[in-house]
C-alpha cells in the first residue's frame, strides 16, 4: 500500500517543484491602456542574460524607490497591480521578469532567478530620483523568497522590506503541500531530498537588518501560514506581522482599503 501510494506523492512533489517557476510569455494587461505611465527598461543580469523591466514613475520627486519582486505565475504584466498603485501615493515602481519570464530571456532556475533580482536592484539605483538609502524591496509569495536571497547574497541595503505569502524554506512549502493530503503523510520527508536547498530564505533573512513587515493569510492555500510565521521568527527586529482574513497575495488587491494605508504608513516610518 505504501508503495502505491508513493506514485501519486512523488507526482505531487514533482508538481510543487515545478510551480515554484511557472513562467507565461502571454501579455496579461496592458499598464498603458489602464491609464497607467510607464516605461518599458532594458537591463542584463550578471551573466549577461537580458532582462526587461517596467518603471512606474511618481509626479515629482520620489518618495523612494519600491522594487517588486512577483510571484512564481505569469509574468509581471499580471503582477504590476499589486505595486503600480505606490506610483500614484509618490513612489518609484519597478517591477521586472526573471529569466524565462514574459519579456526576459532565458530559462527558469532558482540561482539565475536571484541573480536577476540582485541585477533589478542595482537597475532601480538609476531609476529618475532614485535614493540609495530609500529603497523598498517588495516580494510577493516566490518572490520573496528571491528578494530575501538576492538582498543576502549581494550585501544590498534596503530602507525596507515587505513579504506577503513567502514561505521560510524551498524544502518546507513542499513538505507542507504533502502533509495536506492524509495518504501523503508518510511522504512528507521526501522534500528534504528532491528538492534544493540552496538560497532560502531561511539563511539570510537573520542578516537583513531593516525594518520588515510580513504578510501572511491564516486560510493560504498555496504557501502554509506556519512558513510565513516560521520566516518571521527567524528574522531580525525591527518587525511586524500583519495577519490577512484570506487568500494567498491579496492584501493590497481585494483588501487594498485596509491594507494600503498601513503599508503607507510603515514606508513613511521606515524611510523617514
Amino acid at each position: 500500500m505504501r508503495k502505491l501510494l508513493l506514485i501519486p506523492a512523488l507526482a505531487m512533489l514533482a508538481g510543487c517543484t515545478h510551480l515554484f517557476f511557472n513562467p507565461s510569455g502571454h501579455v496579461y494587461a496592458d499598464p498603458s491602456a489602464l491609464g497607467l505611465k510607464c516605461e518599458a527598461i532594458k537591463f542584463a543580469a550578471a551573466d549577461g542574460t537580458p532582462l526587461t523591466g517596467l518603471y512606474f514613475p511618481p509626479e515629482g520627486r520620489p518618495l523612494g524607490t519600491v522594487v517588486h519582486f512577483h510571484g512564481n505565475a505569469e509574468n509581471m504584466t499580471s503582477h504590476f497591480p499589486f505595486s503600480a498603485w505606490l506610483a500614484r501615493e509618490g513612489y518609484n515602481v519597478f517591477i521586472f521578469d526573471y529569466r524565462g519570464y514574459g519579456a526576459s530571456d532565458g530559462k527558469a532556475e532558482l540561482g539565475g532567478l536571484v541573480m536577476d533580482g540582485e541585477a533589478a536592484l542595482r537597475q532601480a539605483l538609476k531609476l529618475p530620483g532614485a535614493d540609495p538609502g530609500k529603497v523598498v524591496v517588495f516580494g510577493q509569495s516566490l518572490g520573496g523568497a528571491i528578494a530575501v536571497a538576492a538582498v543576502g547574497e549581494s550585501g544590498f541595503k534596503p530602507a525596507a522590506m515587505v513579504l506577503e505569502g513567502t514561505f521560510y524554506s524551498y524544502r518546507g512549502v513542499a513538505s507542507g503541500v504533502l502533509r495536506r493530503h492524509w495518504w501523503a503523510w508518510p511522504f512528507s520527508w521526501l522534500p528534504w531530498l528532491a528538492v534544493s536547498g540552496s538560497h532560502a530564505p531561511k539563511d539570510y533573512i537573520s542578516s537583513i537588518s531593516c525594518p520588515k513587515v510580513f504578510i501572511h493569510s491564516e486560510n493560504d492555500s498555496t504557501v502554509p501560514f506556519s512558513q510565513g510565521q516560521k520566516l518571521y521568527k527567524a528574522a531580525a527586529g525591527p518587525k511586524e506581522f500583519w495577519t490577512v482574513p484570506y487568500g494567498h497575495i491579496n492584501a493590497f488587491t481585494d483588501m487594498h482599503a485596509a491594507y494600503a494605508p498601513r503599508l503607507l504608513a510603515f514606508l513613511k516610518k521606515a524611510l523617514n
